[in-house]
């Protein structure tokens, strides 16, 4: 089965949208194939506000209307409490209102742009897709990360080179209490980072300091911008450290 083939058999479905790659060239495929496509954004402290523009951006470009939900997703305990599969608890909760929301609008098939290239054997958030029956058409017509880029790009979609970009609670070890000042403390790093013409890097929160994970080919920029870096991140974290074990680019 193929992306057309999918829309022709549910024609009518509402999208978990996150303006990030996948669910950009799904949404797209979509409009293709004229399928009434409802794509919903889930704002919480996990998502930067620049993830909630894209989505904006995209959706604009391809003439469909994104409802945008605002959840206070730290209200649920088992998530704020940051267990090893919170997750799953994020997850089911997200997607949980997302389904509230979509049957009340009309829509009964939901979908999320899980691909081919995603491992979901053991995956914590997978569980909860899975139990909300959540259809993945990346994954179910065998679209891979890779061949999902090429094909965006050639669809003019802009978010076809765009980094993958983990929720923000990824980047506070498990076990330590999730706070909207602690996520917005990093939202406001990663934006300085961003905003310096760094890409496709990661702050993480090491007791208190901040953790610098960046691509290889972008140390040098980093160790000829120290200052300037070390002056706009030092006043948010005890100390700012560069992690040396460089991240592998999208």
């Amino acid at each position: 089965m193929d992306l057309k083939e999918f829309f022709q058999q549910n024609p009518r479905a509402a999208l978990g949208f996150s303006g990030g790659v996948d669910s950009a060239f799904l949404l797209a495929m979509a409009v293709k194939y004229k399928a009434q496509i409802q794509p919903y954004f889930i704002k919480t402290a996990f998502q930067p506000e620049f993830e909630l523009n894209d989505a904006r951006k995209l959706t604009r470009q391809l003439g469909v209307k994104l409802i945008v939900i605002r959840h206070d997703i730290l209200s649920n305990r088992q998530v704020a409490e940051n267990p090893e599969n919170r997750c799953y608890y994020c997850k089911k909760n997200i997607f949980g209102l997302l389904k509230e929301n979509a049957l009340k609008d009309g829509y009964t098939v939901l979908l999320d742009g899980t691909n081919a290239s995603d491992d979901s054997s053991d995956r914590p958030g997978m569980q909860a897709i899975r139990e909300l029956q959540v259809r993945s058409p990346l994954r179910e017509c065998g679209l891979t990360k890779d061949e999902i880029r090429r094909l965006s790009r050639e669809e003019g979609l802009f978010t076809w080179n765009k980094p993958s970009y983990a929720c923000l609670a990824t980047r506070i070890p498990a076990g330590t209490v999730l706070t909207k000042p602690e996520l917005q403390k990093i939202e406001k790093a990663e934006d300085e980072l961003f905003r310096l013409g760094f890409t496709d890097f990661r702050i993480r929160l090491f007791h208190g300091a901040a953790r610098i994970q960046l691509p290889a080919d972008q140390m040098s920029k980093m160790t000829e911008m120290r200052d300037e870096i070390h002056r706009l991140l030092k006043p948010c974290f005890k100390a700012v450290l560069l992690d040396l074990e460089t991240r592998q680019s999208f």
